[in-house]
């Protein structure tokens, strides 16, 4: 009788072992592919914005408000933000004339509409509109999540501030010839997670607070109605602050974000959370009129 020839235990345990080794060595690989084709990705979402912005100011002769607010400080109300205000200038029509710019951003339905581009491909945000709280954990409103904020300038510049050093601030209405230490020296938007800070699109409703997402360490924390869609040029990346980063720039890329430059130029930015002359240059970015002298931050 033939005898049957067969895979022996070890020979199986010898091919899985191999298999396990490739997938190991494989991985990696395709994780860098993934991540390569969400960076540029974010990268473009952040070019369409730039591009926006400056329609939006050849148009209206300034930049938009970082937010709008037309009742007294400390009030944010009406409170739409500046991505509201970009939205015919990125094919969004149809949500824009939605919108009534004299109510508040909390009482409209239409801040629940999901936009693509604001979200980053890296970043873990819900697929449908979130709970906006107050301080009291109170629902405000349902609103839709973003990926990205704008800065109001260097670490001088609170995003609750009357004013701002930078570009995005309250009623603030910046021309590109305001902006004196160049375009290309000077930060507009940029990367900040929803999975970081739960940020929306619209705005910053009256009285509201911004709590951390799921991949914050500091749950106790909350930051103000502002940090829903205004950020500091101070850290990038960090979540051991006072604030646990509410108020910084953050990504779930590798090691960095990208930000979104004047002159419409996307550079990626790697993480700074502590002292140095890193920290230093990048508050100088953040500044439309400092006249600093940056000397490093290569990408």
């Amino acid at each position: 009788m033939p005898r049957r020839r067969a895979f022996t235990l070890i020979e199986l345990l010898v091919v899985i072992a191999i298999i396990a080794i490739l997938l190991g060595l494989l991985l990696p690989a395709v994780q860098k592919v993934r991540e390569s084709a969400a960076k540029t990705q974010c990268t473009n979402n952040l070019k369409q914005m730039g591009l926006a912005c400056h329609n939006y100011h050849d148009v209206n002769q300034g930049l938009p408000p970082g937010y709008l607010a037309n009742a007294a400080y400390p009030s944010t109300s009406p409170g739409w933000g500046w991505a509201a205000f970009i939205l015919p200038y990125m094919e969004q029509d149809n949500v824009y004339h939605q919108i009534n710019f004299s109510q508040p951003v909390e009482t409209q339905p239409i801040i629940q509409t999901m936009l693509k581009i604001f979200i980053c491909p890296s970043d873990t945000p819900p697929f449908m509109p979130f709970a906006v709280t107050d301080v009291t954990m109170a629902t405000m409103c349902m609103a839709a999540p973003s990926s990205y904020a704008a800065t109001v300038g260097s670490d001088d510049s609170e995003v609750d501030d009357l004013t701002g050093n930078g570009v995005f601030y309250r009623n603030s209405k910046v021309r590109l010839t305001h902006i004196t230490d160049g375009t290309s020296h000077t930060v507009f938007i940029g990367d900040r997670a929803w999975a970081d800070s739960k940020g929306i699109w619209a705005g910053c409703p009256n009285g509201a607070v911004t709590r951390p997402g799921p991949t914050n360490p500091w749950p106790n924390t909350t930051g103000t109605a502002q940090c829903l869609t205004l950020v500091h040029n101070n850290w990038i990346n960090i979540k051991t602050d006072a604030d646990g980063g509410l108020d910084d720039f953050s990504s779930k890329h590798t090691n960095g974000v990208n930000l979104l430059f004047g002159d419409g130029s996307v550079r990626f930015m790697r993480s700074i959370t502590g002292p140095g002359q890193d920290h230093d240059d990048f508050m100088a970015l953040g500044t439309r009129a400092g006249g600093e002298v940056i000397v490093g931050l290569e990408n």
